[in-house]
């Protein structure tokens, strides 16, 4: 019976990347190639291409004469140091191939990386963000929920300080004419103030009522109810033009 003969060659996907499986299959120190070691070896993964009768690759063959030209240049000797070269740098012909080979190196690192975010982002599906109508203006970076927080924030001090309503009976206000009051209030404060500013004085109906006007003139675009940071104080503020 007769046995088969198989031989499995390893593909690269280009002449660096060769180079670099060979220093890293012999442990050679890319800083003191051993370039005529390497060059054999190179050339002998080629052979094995040739008796396979399969083609080779023209940046392959461009890189075998490169490591044939560095081989010749390590062969030849020194020219004799003179009096006008003997500071003279000596440059070493291995010099351009080693920069090479670690440029490609960082190169092949940071694709290792690029690949594994990639694998880990193809486990996920996002969606297209979609436009959303909008009935009305709501106040900047807060939600209604919080506002209406803050108003129950400003009812509860009022229990505490015990501020006790008025005795007399209360002046009946609409929210078209608190609109107008909060506006005048701004207008006198330069444009801005806190929030509990517009509930300083009045009772629990005189408050709702302002708190109404205050979502009115938010869905008017009239004025803006803002937070600089969480958690902190809330400024209405008048909007000017677009802004």
């Amino acid at each position: 019976m007769t046995e088969k003969y198989s031989v499995r060659l390893e593909s690269f996907e280009g002449p660096m990347e060769l180079l670099m499986h060979l220093i890293e299959k012999n442990k050679i120190d890319i800083y003191d190639i051993p370039i005529a070691e390497l060059t054999e070896q190179y050339i002998e993964y080629l052979d094995q291409f040739r008796e396979f009768n399969l083609e080779i690759a023209s940046e392959f063959l461009l890189m075998a004469a490169t490591l044939l030209q560095i081989k010749s240049r390590m062969m030849l000797p020194k020219p004799p140091k003179s009096a006008e070269s003997e500071d003279a740098e000596y440059i070493d012909p291995r010099q351009e191939l080693i920069n090479r080979i670690l440029e490609y190196k960082r190169y092949k690192e940071v694709s290792n990386v690029l690949g594994d975010m990639q694998a880990k982002q193809e486990r996920f599906f996002t969606r297209q963000p979609m436009e959303l109508p909008v009935h009305h203006l709501p106040p900047d970076n807060l939600s209604m929920l919080d506002l209406l927080n803050a108003f129950n924030n400003v009812l509860a001090i009022r229990r505490e300080l015990k501020i006790p309503d008025v005795l007399v009976e209360p002046e009946e206000y609409t929210v078209p004419e608190k609109m107008e009051l909060l506006l005048s209030l701004l207008n006198k404060k330069g444009g801005e103030m806190a929030f509990e500013e517009a509930f300083e004085s009045g009772n629990r109906s005189e408050l709702i009522t302002t708190f109404l006007a205050m979502l009115e003139l938010i869905k008017v675009k009239s004025i803006k109810v803002w937070q600089p940071d969480k958690f902190s104080k809330i400024f209405i503020t008048v909007r000017v033009g677009e802004d």
